[in-house]
């Protein structure tokens, strides 16, 4: 329990960005888990699905759930997974 009034404050503001951190993170690893399956199948609808997973990974990095360079790489590695597809 915070003992000051500034401190509660933060508190209930850590909690609201904890949870719109945690539903932008939970969109983006379900979205990347589908894209994963769907290559596992040897699915090709997974190039229209690429679109919607680079999306997610984007607006993650933009809002600071993951950084930039950890987007990359992600972006990279289904990229390159998509490709060895054909």
């Amino acid at each position: 329990m915070p003992n000051k009034k500034s401190a509660a404050k933060e508190l209930r503001k850590a909690v609201k960005r904890n949870a719109a951190n945690k539903k932008v993170s939970d969109k983006m690893k379900n979205i990347t888990k589908v894209s994963l399956k769907q290559l596992k199948a040897n699915d090709k609808k997974v190039k229209e699905e690429y679109t919607k997973t680079i999306k997610a990974i984007d607006k993650a990095a933009k809002k600071g759930v993951i950084k930039k360079n950890t987007a990359s790489r992600k972006k990279s590695r289904l990229m390159k997974k998509i490709n060895a597809l054909k």
